[in-house]
Order: structure tokens, then sequence, then C-alpha cells
């Protein structure tokens, strides 16, 4: 292992999935270990980095691309970078994927089914959307597009956290 190699970990899939669930269990794990890490979260980062956009196509690519540049430069100084983004759509995640190198980039799909992901919507932007309030709802009113070869598959529903997290540490280690 290389210890100056680093790697960034982008959570993806639909709101309420597990993201940032598995994401922060992640990092914990990677801490433990000695690692030096930073854990970069969409709703976060909308907060600040990300305040001036919206949820159009063009906005949710401008997130990304800032997401994916921000990371890049977090690696670049030793970092093991964790991201946890809806990410809706593959032509954005290959963007972010190549301006990271693709040996550094480990996606992380949570699939979690719709239902599920409406059932703990914490949030209430599922309700909200079917209801007509929220525009451009991931899921709802605007596509998620399911990643065509992941290198990692999380299950979001019905999983054994912790056996997932070992599975996902011991990948993320192989790669630095």
């Amino acid at each position: 292992m290389n210890p100056s190699k680093t790697c960034i970990v982008w959570f993806t899939g639909l709101s309420g999935a597990g993201k940032s669930t598995l994401a922060t269990a992640l990092n914990a794990q990677l801490l433990a270990l000695g690692k030096q890490t930073c854990l970069l979260d969409g709703d976060v980062l909308r907060k600040g980095l990300n305040s001036d956009l919206g949820y159009t196509e063009a906005d949710r690519r401008e997130n990304m691309r800032r997401v994916a540049e921000v990371s890049k430069l977090m690696a670049d100084s030793g970092l093991i970078v964790i991201t946890a983004l809806i990410s809706p759509f593959r032509a954005d995640r290959e963007l972010a994927r190549q301006l990271i190198g693709a040996d550094r980039f480990v996606e992380v799909y949570v699939n979690t089914p719709l239902s599920v992901c409406e059932a703990r919507d914490v949030k209430g932007l599922y309700r909200r959307a079917r209801l007509g309030e929220v525009d451009n709802m991931t899921g709802i009113t605007s596509p998620y597009e399911v990643p065509e070869a992941p290198d990692f598959v999380a299950a979001g529903l019905d999983c054994d956290l912790d056996s997932m997290i070992i599975q996902l540490r011991t990948l993320v280690l192989s790669r630095i």
C-alpha cells in the first residue's frame, strides 16, 4: 500500500437512500485506522459552497463539478475524500470520474427502492414533490440514472451495516 495515494469515494443514490449514513460510518472506520479523511455531504455543501445553486439540470451539473473539483484538491493534499451526493446523472458522475482520475474514483451506488426512500422522507421532500410543491425532485419529477458499473453496490434496505462497512473499508484500502 502506498501511504501517499488517496481516493475519492463517491456515494450516489436517491434522497433518503442511506448515502450519508454509510459515508459517515465508513469515515469513522477509516479514522479509527488512522487514515486522514474528509467527509463532504451534499446537504451541507448545498447550504454553503453551493448555496447559490438550485435544482435545475444545469445547477445540478455545476454542483457536481464544484464537488469534484474540491474533492480532487483535497485528495491531492493527501486526504481520502468521502462524498455523499444524489448525483442523479451518469454523464455528470462520469465527468467527476474523469476530472478526479478513474484510478482514484470509487463509485458506490446506494440501491434503495424509491418506496423505501419515500417512507423515510425525513425532510418531507417526496411528499411535497407529489403535491407539486417541489420542482425537479429526483425520482419523482426528475430522473435518477442508475450507475451502469459502480465499484460497489450497497443495499440500502435490510442490510447488515457493519458487514457492508467492512466490505467498503476493504475496497477503499485496496485502492490506496
